[in-house]
């Protein structure tokens, strides 16, 4: 058996490192670039948002027209899409929220941009929708019906499922940034959404590494948890230094040993069968221009040391150790398996 893992990324990752503290300090990359480079680096997948395909307020026939220009793109790379997200967090008519904004036509415009999100998506011979429920969410906890809001949640992603039989959703939990509080903090409260929606069978989970982290969580946990409810259709890997902003670190660079376990969730799922490994990092605000996919080779990079460490763990030696309940022994044996000894 092959046991091949598949890679992707979105364009959002090779960045001209502005942060809310500074302005760009790299060149835009135009996007058919971005693209060319995708197979240079080892990547197979692509990660999009409606706009990145197409500006969000072009009409149908503009739309159908200029998703075929990037359909042929991404072929003539020998690309596929691994999914398309509605960008929801952007526009004004969502800045209160987009499914649970207190404005019945704020939460008429989402429904209509995730319908949208699926029309590209079928163009892009793609059937996963990711949602991030960036603004889904408060500043106080007064302003809205929480209650209300959850009940909201799932009638937009009931509304996706009928608008197209054939799609799955997954949706990429996160507790806080940009809200103060999330209505959908984590991987088990979307879950227990997921069981509630008219399709339980299409909707699962997508799982970034430091999200779980600012959650206070453990990242192979969280997947080993999707794993077993059989929801686990991507993973955001990246790397993250303490419960504070989202950083999107370079993969392994923060915590190896943390690192090394989701590698070890996903290889003993046979993830590599049914998912795409996605990596979500950003190049360090002093990245000089000619190293800005250095994140990306490195993070793609590390992920196969990892994996090449965790197919060499003897099994039965962990077995042993848990069998004695020598969990001391066991550190050591990983510590020292992780140093290469």
């Amino acid at each position: 058996m092959a046991r091949r893992y598949r890679f992707s990324f979105g364009p959002w990752n090779i960045s001209t490192g502005a942060d809310p503290f500074g302005p760009p300090v790299r060149n835009e990359v135009k996007f058919a670039k971005k693209v060319r480079q995708y197979r240079e680096l080892g990547f197979t997948y692509i990660q999009l948002h409606d706009d990145d395909v197409v500006p969000a307020d072009w009409d149908a026939r503009q739309t159908e027209r200029g998703v075929a220009k990037v359909k042929k793109l991404i072929d003539g790379e020998g690309l596929k899409a691994e999914f398309v997200a509605p960008r929801l967090w952007e526009d004004p008519r969502t800045i209160d929220g987009a499914f649970t904004s207190n404005r019945a036509s704020d939460r008429r415009y989402a429904r209509n941009r995730a319908r949208r999100t699926i029309d590209i998506a079928r163009m892009l011979d793609c059937d996963l929708i990711v949602l991030w429920p960036a603004r889904e969410g408060t500043y106080i906890r007064e302003a809205k019906d929480a209650q209300l809001a959850s009940g909201r949640l799932v009638d937009a992603v009931n509304d996706m499922l009928a608008y197209d039989e054939t799609i799955r959703i997954i949706g990429e939990m996160k507790p806080n940034e940009p809200m103060d509080q999330a209505y959908c903090p984590t991987v088990g409260h979307f879950l227990g959404m997921a069981y509630r929606t008219a399709d339980p069978q299409r909707v699962g989970v997508l799982i970034e590494s430091a999200h779980s982290i600012l959650a206070g969580l453990d990242p192979a946990d969280d997947m080993a948890y999707a794993l077993w409810h059989g929801k686990l259709w991507s993973v955001h890997l990246n790397d993250q230094n303490g419960l504070k902003y989202d950083q999107d670190k370079t993969f392994g660079s923060v915590d190896l040993r943390r690192a090394f376990n989701q590698v070890w969730a996903l290889e003993r799922a046979g993830f590599y069968d049914f998912g795409v490994v996605g990596l979500d990092v950003k190049a360090m605000r002093t990245t000089k221009s000619s190293h800005q996919t250095k994140h990306l080779a490195n993070s793609l990079a590390m992920f196969h040391h990892l994996l090449e460490r965790v197919r060499g763990v003897d099994e039965e030696t962990v077995e042993t150790f848990r069998r004695n309940r020598d969990y001391e022994s066991l550190e050591r044996y990983i510590l020292e398996h992780l140093m290469g000894k």
